[in-house]
């Protein structure tokens, strides 16, 4: 029957690539006032950044419940050998812990494996991307989520944020450092260190940032794998893209669109680059 791999709708992972892979995407929750949104559900990437440039309040974002998670997992059960749930990093969101709740409770049903990717977005998708393609070769779950644990160890991230702003109102950096760096007008740069976001230096200008963006990734030695990330920059991610093919065959880069639930903290402007090194 195979093994199901299931993450969350912060790998920006879209419905299409989700269908393609067979992987089952658990949308976060969006919440503008007093309306709901189910993460690239009830509201697309498009419709987000239009109502984030206009709503007079800035939204939220909250972890499926493990009622979520429970039905998901509900619906392989009886026919797969075994759920993979591969997610956001616990240290920055509490979907982890949801996925852990409900695993608890259908854990007699059939084997679940939560695992904790230590990152989101485009780190969160290479891990996802890798759980699906060992689902249908790994002789069993142990040997799975032992290939994919490799896996995480081989990844790593860097973002340039054009703005502090919406960092700063979903209280992900303090408002004193973005006070300073708006009077200094400079922009953010963040990686992952085991788990967290940790500020990784910050520049004067979109160029500059780009600068190291390609110096990221020109660090890294044997590059399987590269996912670029943009929040309504097309056209600079695919700039971008051109750029890093000289580090991996331009072909071999995806880039993908930030959706609303780390667009509630990342705001328009951001670019993220993601790697797999084989090590």
């Amino acid at each position: 029957m195979g093994i199901q791999v299931i993450t969350d709708s912060t790998s920006d992972i879209t419905p299409e690539e989700a269908k393609d892979l067979n992987i089952r995407v658990v949308p976060i929750y969006v919440r503008f006032g007093d309306r709901v949104y189910r993460d690239g559900v009830d509201i697309t990437s498009d419709e987000f950044y239009r109502m984030l440039a206009d709503a007079p309040v800035h939204p939220a974002s909250s972890q499926p419940t493990p009622e979520d998670f429970e039905s998901a997992y509900r619906d392989y059960c009886d026919n797969s050998d075994g759920i993979i749930s591969v997610h956001i990093s616990s240290k920055i969101s509490g979907t982890y812990n949801s996925a852990s709740i409900a695993k608890k409770m259908l854990e007699s049903k059939c084997p679940i494996e939560v695992i904790d990717s230590g990152f989101n977005s485009a780190g969160l998708a290479l891990i996802a991307r890798g759980a699906a393609r060992l689902s249908k070769t790994a002789r069993d779950m142990t040997t799975a989520v032992a290939e994919i644990r490799r896996y995480i160890s081989q990844v790593d991230m860097f973002g340039y944020f054009d703005t502090m702003k919406y960092l700063a109102r979903s209280g992900r950096v303090s408002r004193v450092i973005v006070a300073a760096a708006n009077i200094l007008n400079v922009k953010p740069l963040l990686t992952f260190r085991e788990g967290d976001i940790i500020r990784a230096g910050l520049v004067r200008s979109f160029s500059r940032g780009v600068e190291r963006l390609v110096q990221f990734a020109e660090s890294k030695k044997n590059i399987a794998e590269m996912i670029i990330t943009h929040s309504v920059i097309p056209e600079q991610a695919e700039k971008l893209r051109k750029t890093l093919g000289r580090f991996l065959p331009e072909e071999q880069i995806s880039i993908m669109k930030m959706g609303p639930g780390l667009g509630v903290h990342g705001g328009p402007g951001v670019l993220l680059v993601a790697v797999r090194q084989k090590i």
